[in-house]
């Protein structure tokens, strides 16, 4: 009588520790997919952000239309970039464009002197740290996911149940145009 208490002791410590660690990689997911929503609420007021700017810079710089257009273009594909690793592609695309467009601001004193592409300026480099302070947080809490799914004995269960690896927010290839600054030409 005493081995079957035993072993339906065993079955509820073990019952317990599943529904416990099923529950911490819920609430891991759950962190994950919040810092990727919060990511995108900043990518989006960036998106709204920058036909204004171009606007500006249009008014005073008419020959660097090829520039404008690679802004234009390239915020159009993170618009409709699906999912942390898409996005962080088309993003970094997109904040390459917007460097050479700002660089555009050296060659046109008069554009430079502008106060409302000031202010534009002034207010996407705010959303680009707030968007970096939300990379960093969305990195974080993938980083405690994947060591969640990976690590003993929750790895036994955690593929079964569905969680998988979830990837890091990264600029990928376009890591290499972002550390490169951008040419002036005069």
């Amino acid at each position: 009588m005493s081995s079957g208490w035993i072993l339906l002791g065993v079955i509820v410590v073990i019952a317990l520790f599943a529904f416990g660690a099923y529950n911490r990689l819920v609430a891991l997911a759950q962190r994950v997919s919040q810092a990727f929503a919060d990511i995108d609420v900043q990518l989006k007021q960036r998106h709204d952000l920058i036909p204004n700017l171009v606007e500006t810079v249009k008014g005073y710089a008419t020959h660097e239309r090829g520039t404008l257009e690679d802004v234009v273009k390239a915020r159009n594909a993170a618009m409709s970039a699906q999912g942390p690793a898409q996005v962080s592609a088309t993003e970094g695309q997109l904040t390459a464009a917007l460097g050479r467009l700002i660089a555009l601001s050296e060659a046109y004193p008069d554009l430079k002197a502008n106060t409302n592409f000031q202010q534009l300026q002034t207010e996407l480099s705010d959303i680009e740290n707030k968007i970096a302070a939300s990379r960093r947080f969305f990195n974080n809490a993938v980083q405690e996911y994947n060591t969640g799914i990976q690590q003993l004995p929750t790895a036994l269960f955690a593929g079964a149940l569905g969680f998988t690896k979830k990837d890091f927010f990264d600029l990928g290839e376009a890591r290499g145009q972002l550390e490169q600054a951008p040419s002036v030409k005069f």
